[in-house]
This record gives structure tokens, C-alpha cells and sequence, in this order.
């Protein structure tokens, strides 16, 4: 928990199976900055979608620090 609130903006790619969402909160490094984060949510199949987050490095790159699959059980 924490005191932040997160405000997400995105979009829906064309064909509709990519959710980008993108935020800026506090640095998990700890040094008091802020920093921007995105996450994705990748739709597979009707039974699967993939979250993956990242957040930009000071060289303009994306750093991937979590991914979850989630699988409908049947």
C-alpha cells in the first residue's frame, strides 16, 4: 500500500488485442523521483491474456520487471 494514486492513460491498438496503459509514480529505486511506467495487457485467446510492466530508464529505454499470465481454468 501506498499513498500514491496511480492515474493510467491508453489505448487499444487496431486490432484490439493490445491495452497499453501509461502512469508515472514513485521510483521503486527509492531516491525520492518520480518515474513513468507502462503496462500492457496482451490478449492471447478468449482463455488467455498477458500483463507485462516496465519502466523507462534514463536512457529512454523500457525495462520489463514483471510479466503474469493469466489462464481461464475450464
Amino acid at each position: 500500500m501506498m499513498t500514491h494514486m496511480w492515474v493510467y492513460n491508453g489505448a487499444l491498438d487496431a486490432e484490439a488485442k493490445v491495452l497499453t496503459l501509461n502512469t508515472e509514480g514513485p521510483s521503486f529505486a527509492g531516491d525520492g523521483k518520480q518515474a513513468k511506467y507502462r503496462d500492457q495487457i496482451t490478449i492471447k485467446s478468449k482463455d488467455e491474456r498477458v500483463l507485462t510492466s516496465q519502466v523507462r530508464q534514463d536512457d529512454g529505454t523500457w525495462k520489463r520487471f514483471m510479466t503474469a499470465t493469466y489462464r481461464r481454468v475450464k
